[in-house]
């Protein structure tokens, strides 16, 4: 192990010890803003951390994107950079998302060889789809124009290395649903004098499940979950009212929609049925993250000229991403990065024992410092 992984490493379980959760990201803010003036990149600090170095005369620019923030989860690991903030922890791999692009800047400040801009993007509160619209409505692409934005996640489970990614939709949308019932409690005896909510509430969770099953085109990659049953029922008394919660995914903006049309009309047709009434509200949180296509030939083509195993047709993930909102705004990719197969780095994303694979550091810095040589080529490179 050589001494700039030694010092990756260092700087990665530095902030593993000190996670913090969506818009509270102060230490890890200060840690980053620090790390880049050090380095001697113009920086910039608002609701998150952005930093920009240039080199020639070229006029055009690419951003970077890594997530800052953790998880409220108590940390159940054995190593000995564990958690010092009991409930919060990083198990999704931000903290290494984080040192992977730090490491880049490193490189790219040292070498300059590349033509143009480099826009360094630490984003905030990803975990809740807030930090990186926020930055946008901060101004964040106004004041610093990009062509191209890329981001990176680790993925367990996969080869560590492995790079995968796709043109077109990769991640789903996220929206929350909410659904309350209100209809007539009374004597668990005389279930004929009121309308039991819960037998609405279970009519409803039943029927939602048909829109994936009858409603869309098989494959469409739909979720319909119900997540919580809430009711104001005891032990012999029946509920007059209930409210169902839960979690919808779409890969296509027209499938969510269509997912909310198909919703509201079962939970109105279902109530309308029991003459009783019943609201719903659909809160998009995510929307899908769609992939360009020539940044995402860009990083396949950067990857395998690493030697690094590079699948460019992954199928769709079901899981959300903030960075949607960036690429939604700029020609983008956003590219999964194989966290290994066993032990903890093999472990689920937001699993209490999870942890990102060190490993990873230098690969993931070589590959942005390769990708913005890549994209941002000097003259005599293509001449």
């Amino acid at each position: 192990m050589d001494e700039i992984h030694k010092k990756l490493i260092s700087i990665r379980h530095d902030f593993h010890r000190d996670p913090e959760l969506g818009f509270q990201e102060v230490r890890t803010k200060a840690k980053v803003a620090e790390r880049l003036r050090n380095l001697g990149i113009e920086v910039h600090e608002g609701v998150g951390v952005v930093g920009v170095l240039k080199s020639g005369t070229g006029n055009r620019a690419i951003g970077i994107r890594a997530d800052m923030d953790a998880l409220p989860i108590h940390e159940q690991s054995a190593h000995d950079y564990v958690s010092n903030n009991p409930g919060v922890m990083h198990a999704c791999g931000h903290d290494g998302h984080t040192t992977m692009l730090l490491g880049a800047a490193e490189k790219l400040s040292k070498t300059r060889d590349f033509d143009g801009t480099v826009v360094f993007i630490f984003q905030p509160n990803e975990e809740h789809g807030l930090g990186s619209l926020a930055m946008i409505e901060e101004g964040m692409l106004e004041q610093f124009p990009i062509e191209e934005v890329y981001a990176i996640h680790n993925l367990p489970g996969a080869p560590v290395g492995q790079i995968s990614t796709r043109p077109g939709q990769i991640c789903s949308s996220e929206s929350l649903f909410e659904i309350t019932i209100k209809g007539q409690g009374g004597h668990a005896s005389m279930p004929q004098v009121g309308v039991d909510a819960i037998t609405v509430g279970s009519e409803m969770v039943l029927a939602l499940q048909t829109i994936v099953s009858r409603k869309l085109a098989p494959g469409a990659g739909a979720v319909v979950s119900i997540t919580e049953f809430l009711t104001d029922g005891q032990r012999n008394v029946l509920p007059g009212n209930a409210t169902l919660k839960g979690d919808v995914r779409a890969r296509l903006p027209e499938d969510r929609e269509a997912l909310e049309r198909f919703m509201r009309q079962i939970t109105n047709g279902i109530a309308a049925a029991h003459g009783i009434s019943a609201e719903m509200t659909f809160d998009t949180q995510f929307i899908e993250t769609i992939n360009a296509a020539e940044p995402t030939d860009a990083v396949a083509r950067v990857a395998r000229a690493q030697g690094l195993e590079t699948i460019a047709d992954r199928p769709p993930m079901s899981f959300s991403e903030d960075f949607a909102h960036f690429s939604a705004a700029v020609s983008g990719c956003f590219l999964l990065l194989g966290n290994g197969e066993q032990g903890p780095n093999g472990q689920p994303l937001h699993a209490a024992d999870y942890d990102f694979n060190d490993d990873l550091l230098p690969i993931g810095s070589d590959f942005w410092a390769e990708l913005v040589r890549d994209r941002l080529p000097t003259r005599q490179e293509t001449e």
